[in-house]
């Protein structure tokens, strides 16, 4: 399989093309540029729960009149200079976590995270024109994390002496259009971070969301450009030629300060108190 489509190769040597690999493979994900997508904000959308304790209350509470929670999350995937990026949240300038939260007790599973997603980043007054609501496109279930008790830990799998877990989180993968305008509350932030930014990067995102490239490894990739050409596909090396290299990128929301350093962590931690930095980190650093 070639990087580069034939089309768009500027090499005289072109590249030899083994047989087929493409065995038992899911279907091609088609990305598109980061430029295609028009973002904006809206009004701020608080915390409902004023600490750590008191969200794991709330989650007693909710087992013990519905049952376990059902918890819906979703990648989205775009692309900047041919590199997969993942857009996310980041809340309070310390943690980060995917669009989605958890079901209503009398929410349809696939119905009920497409109002959840709207309620995160569908756009509101008149950068809603001509948008729908509930326009997701959802696809694939890429993972499940279970919470055995009310605790802060969730585990890829159900722990052998389990067997009433309070929370299953599902993490599907989200194939967004070719154009899309997106909306985040004020208090937060949208980032786009490429996959090579969560790689084996547990100690900032924390095991869920560092382990979003093992879930996309499955799959190929094409990387559509602003004219809707295809100008590169899995594997890529492109970006390592010395033309400019991804980085966070900081879309909407909070304030607007320059694309984060990928290689300090001082800007997550800004504007913290040591208390609360802590319970930030303890609830989210392994729940996101």
């Amino acid at each position: 399989m070639s990087t580069i489509p034939p089309n768009a190769l500027q090499s005289e040597r072109p590249p030899i093309i083994p047989l087929p690999f493409n065995a038992n493979q899911p279907k091609t994900i088609r990305l598109y540029p980061l430029t295609n997508y028009t973002f904006g904000v809206k009004e701020t959308q608080p915390e409902e729960d004023p600490s750590v304790m008191a969200r794991l209350n709330r989650l007693d509470e909710h087992y013990a009149a519905h049952g376990m929670r059902r918890t819906c999350e979703g990648i989205l995937v775009c692309h900047e200079y041919n590199h997969p990026h993942i857009l996310m949240l980041q809340i309070a300038n310390a943690f980060f976590k995917l669009p989605g939260d958890y079901l209503r007790p009398e929410d349809d599973e696939i119905e009920g995270f497409k109002a959840r997603l709207d309620e995160r980043l569908a756009p509101v007054g008149s950068l809603g024109e001509g948008e729908k609501p509930c326009d997701w496109q959802i696809g694939d279930c890429l993972a499940q994390w279970w919470r055995p008790n009310a605790e802060t830990f969730m585990y890829p799998f159900v722990p052998a002496h389990i067997t009433r877990p309070k929370e299953c989180k599902k993490l599907y993968l989200i194939e967004l259009p070719e154009s899309k305008t997106l909306s985040v509350p004020k208090n937060m932030k949208l980032l786009a971070v490429p996959l090579f930014e969560l790689y084996d990067n547990t100690q900032r995102y924390g095991p869920q969301l560092s382990a979003i490239p093992h879930l996309l490894s499955r799959y190929n990739f094409e990387f559509v450009d602003e004219d809707g050409n295809v100008v590169a596909a899995t594997p890529n090396t492109d970006s390592a030629a010395g033309g400019p290299q991804p980085k966070v990128k900081h879309l909407a929301g909070g304030e607007l300060d320059e694309d984060v350093d990928m290689n300090t962590d001082s800007g997550n931690q800004q504007g913290l108190s040591g208390q609360h930095r802590s319970a930030v980190n303890q609830e989210h650093g392994a729940d996101n």
